[in-house]
């Protein structure tokens, strides 16, 4: 063990100093109304900002009662499941058009979208030398901290990286849902080489295809796909394109533009953010929960031994023991998340061309039984349904795309969220976003040092 990285005896002296005086009474939360995690007792979320990107809508208003309803997302206006269903039934790739929406706030037109589609072809190009430069040297075992860190040296390649005006911002934000694909793709390749030890294969963008089309162009060795999995993943983008202000890595955006910063700075923080296993990386968690319960039962079939693993899961006597059921639950949503629900419509379809149906089914099996093993071993304030996680890391693992690239590929879809809630935020010129937080410390008299160690 490296000795930077060795947790030495006087270490974890501090460790349990830190721990001691750093715990705060969750009663005080209750006596001081704060909002835990900026969310009430039901989950719905405290109003922290205004928004024309997109809307949420989880639930209706009845004399002042909350009744959860049927998920809906709206990206400016528009229904997403309106939008997906508009291009497929015109056999046509929707992530570009979606960005578009989000950004300028318009569908476009079919020249504007040609024209959109050729700035962002143009911008698809990363620096002389980046890759070898930057990205194969010092790979990381994690692509978030590569996309990160790939990001964060992008600013020095800018000659207006501090640059905040509009048109600046717009330009940058544009490039970088360009080169989001090659950061992460290439990301990966270097990690599969010079830690797996295998072939280096490096394949520059092809002209006239798609973004999702692009990722599986440069992911596979072969350069090969079908049409079925590049409209899926096409649709998987363009449902995580945008999820509303108040999600953990888009409110971070907001709150970091919100001093003022560059560009590069704001998505770096976003990254971050993205890549903790609540947000972007819980398909990860359902895509391993899974593999453990294909280990542990012996019939996938079996109603009663799939329910007896569920409830193993929720006492924290299976997978990981934090007596979570990945996958099930949202935030926001009660009744169904529509995201999931446009997901699994395409997923069956894969799952046969794929020869999973055995395995899509057991996850309709664990959708519809865990709600009911919740409720009735939880005490729940709002109805559970699966989300988007629950079928995106289904959708990845039938695409054979590595787990290491499911967060990477929820932040290429999210970029165009970030960049349009980023330019909302400078256009609007707010107030540097500054919560406040209740000191609940008794004060205390000074002691001086002798005084200390005489105590000691």
């Amino acid at each position: 063990m490296s000795k930077y990285t060795e947790i030495t005896p006087d270490l974890l002296e501090l460790v349990d100093l830190c721990k001691k005086n750093s715990i705060i009474d969750p009663e005080l939360y209750a006596k001081y109304d704060v909002k835990r995690g900026l969310r009430d007792v039901s989950g719905k979320g405290v109003l922290t900002g205004l928004t024309e990107i997109c809307e949420i809508i989880s639930y209706t208003i009845v004399d002042n009662d909350y009744i959860p309803c049927e998920g809906k997302l709206y990206y400016r206006g528009v229904d997403v499941e309106e939008l997906i269903d508009g291009f497929m039934k015109d056999e046509r790739f929707g992530f570009e058009e979606a960005t578009y929406l989000l950004l300028f706030g318009n569908l476009p037109t079919k020249n504007q979208l040609s024209d959109y589609s050729s700035l962002l072809e143009k911008y698809r190009e990363l620096p002389t030398s980046f890759v070898r430069d930057i990205i194969m040297k010092a790979p990381s075992m994690d692509m978030m901290n590569t996309l990160a860190r790939s990001v964060l040296t992008l600013y020095s390649f800018d000659e207006k990286a501090d640059d905040i005006s509009i048109e600046n911002v717009l330009r940058q934000s544009l490039q970088l849902i360009a080169v989001f694909p090659l950061l992460s793709v290439y990301g990966y390749q270097a990690y599969n080489h010079y830690y797996l030890g295998k072939s280096l294969v490096i394949h520059p963008p092809k002209e006239g295809l798609s973004t999702a089309e692009n990722i599986l162009y440069m992911l596979r060795p072969n350069m090969k796909y079908s049409q079925l999995e590049a409209k899926i993943l096409d649709i998987a983008l363009v449902l995580h394109a945008e999820h509303g202000g108040g999600n953990n890595s888009t409110f971070t955006t907001h709150v970091v533009t919100s001093s003022g910063t560059d560009t590069y700075s704001s998505v770096a923080a976003s990254l971050g953010s993205l890549k903790g296993p609540k947000h972007g990386g819980a398909n990860i968690k359902v895509m391993q929960m899974f593999d453990n319960m294909k280990e542990t039962i012996n019939d996938w079939e079996n109603e009663e031994e799939v329910s007896s693993y569920l409830s193993d899961l929720l006492n924290k006597k299976a997978f990981d023991k934090s007596g979570l059921i990945y996958g099930m639950g949202h935030a926001v949503y009660s009744i169904s998340d529509p995201r999931a629900n446009v997901l699994k419509q395409y997923v069956k379809s894969l799952s046969e061309e794929k020869g999973m149906l055995k395995e899509f089914k057991l996850y309709e099996m664990v959708e519809r039984l865990a709600p009911e093993i919740i409720g009735r071993e939880r005490k729940m304030y709002k109805g559970v349904s699966a989300n988007v996680d629950f079928y995106s890391g289904l959708v990845y693992h039938m695409l054979d795309l590595p787990k290491e690239l499911y967060t990477p590929i929820f932040a290429i879809a999210r970029i165009a969220g970030w960049s349009a809630h980023r330019l909302e935020e400078l256009i609007n010129a707010g107030k540097i976003i500054r919560p406040a937080y209740k000191s609940v410390i008794r004060p205390r008299s000074y002691i001086s040092l002798d005084e200390r160690n005489e105590m000691k």
